[in-house]
């Protein structure tokens, strides 16, 4: 069984189930369950030189797309960018049963895409989270 992240122990997971054969639920506690797991990727950006940053955190997962979607279990991937906070996140979702490959992987190619954005100008708080979702 994976892990959640470092606060959410295997401990608490306390029951896998199969539903109709092809999602595995996954329950943290008595009604809150799960069946996907996602890896979340996220900066913040600069509004100078018109957007520059942006663009190239663009053309970062641009670069890395391909690789995202060839990992088992692949679900999606969400790009969110909000002009407000300049927030750019990049949300790779898999089937809760299939997390733990790509944990064992190092989530690649998430070493090759943050170093990309590191090296960006305008490119500040580079940071990743997991976290579960669960559709309501």
């Amino acid at each position: 069984m994976f892990s959640v992240g470092p606060r959410i122990s295997r401990s608490i997971l306390t029951k896998v189930s199969t539903v109709q054969s092809t999602r595995t639920m996954v329950t943290i506690t008595e009604g809150v369950e799960f069946d996907t797991v996602a890896r979340e990727w996220r900066c913040k950006w600069s509004a100078d030189d018109d957007k520059a940053s942006l663009a190239e955190a663009q053309k970062a997962l641009n670069s890395v797309l391909d690789s995202v979607k060839k990992v088992d279990g692949f679900k999606k991937v969400d790009r969110v960018v909000c002009g407000g906070c300049l927030d750019f996140k990049v949300i790779t979702s898999l089937p809760a049963d299939k997390f733990d490959a790509w944990t064992e992987a190092d989530f690649a190619p998430e070493g090759e895409f943050l170093d990309k954005l590191k090296n960006i100008k305008g490119i500040s708080t580079v940071e990743t989270q997991t976290y579960t979702l669960m559709p309501m």
